[in-house]
């Protein structure tokens, strides 16, 4: 996967996390893609350990991946904040 699609991947899974998670008003465009692409690792790294594929490209796949794994990012961030 190329790097301009990694921060595609990233925005768009680092936005919806954000929406999910309820930190959207907090985070500015450059958050939403780092909590984006660490959040595509995670979420791949997760779903190879159970015997799935990770991130593979720019498709919807990939997208929901990242999501899942930025959403857990940002969990997991928010209750060591507290």
């Amino acid at each position: 996967m190329s790097f301009i699609s990694w921060i595609i991947v990233g925005a768009i899974a680092g936005w919806l996390a954000s929406i999910m998670s309820g930190d959207n008003a907090k985070m500015g465009a450059l958050a939403n893609i780092v909590v984006g692409i660490i959040g595509a690792f995670v979420g791949g790294f997760i779903l190879r350990f159970v015997g799935g594929s990770g991130v593979t490209g720019l498709n919807l796949r990939s997208i929901m991946v990242a999501t899942f794994g930025a959403f857990i990012f940002l969990f997991v961030l928010n209750k060591l904040r507290k």
